[in-house]
C-alpha cells in the first residue's frame, strides 16, 4: 500500500478511532459499531477502507468477520516518517546555531 492510501484512510476520526479500538484486541463489525452513532453499512464501508488501506486484516469464523490491526500495513508510513526524522535533526541544528549567533 502507499503512504497516499494510508493518509487517505486515517483522514477520517472514526476509522482512526475503530483503529484505536482494534489496538485493543480483535472484534466483530457489531462490537466495533458499540458507541458510535453509524449503520451496520456505514461501519462496514470504513472497515473496507481500512483493509484496503492494508492497516486491518479480517478473518472468518462462520458468518462473522473478526477485525484485528495489522501492524504490517503501517510498514510504508514508517517507512516515510523515517525519511523526514532524519531531515528535522540538521534542521533544528541550524535553527540553535542561528539562535546562537542572534543572542552575540
Amino acid at each position: 500500500m502507499s503512504e497516499t492510501e494510508i493518509f487517505k484512510a486515517l483522514s477520517d476520526p472514526t476509522r482512526r478511532a475503530i483503529l484505536e479500538r482494534l489496538s485493543e484486541g480483535e472484534a466483530t463489525a457489531t462490537d466495533l459499531r458499540e458507541g458510535f452513532a453509524i449503520t451496520q453499512p456505514a461501519m462496514s464501508q470504513h472497515l473496507a477502507v481500512l483493509r484496503e488501506a492494508g492497516l486491518v486484516s479480517e478473518r472468518r469464523e462462520g458468518r462473522y468477520a473478526h477485525y484485528r490491526v495489522d501492524p504490517q500495513g503501517f510498514a510504508p508510513l514508517h517507512a516515510w516518517l523515517a525519511r523526514y526524522r532524519a531531515f528535522w535533526p540538521s534542521r533544528i541544528e541550524n535553527l540553535k546555531d542561528l539562535l546562537r549567533e542572534m543572542d552575540q
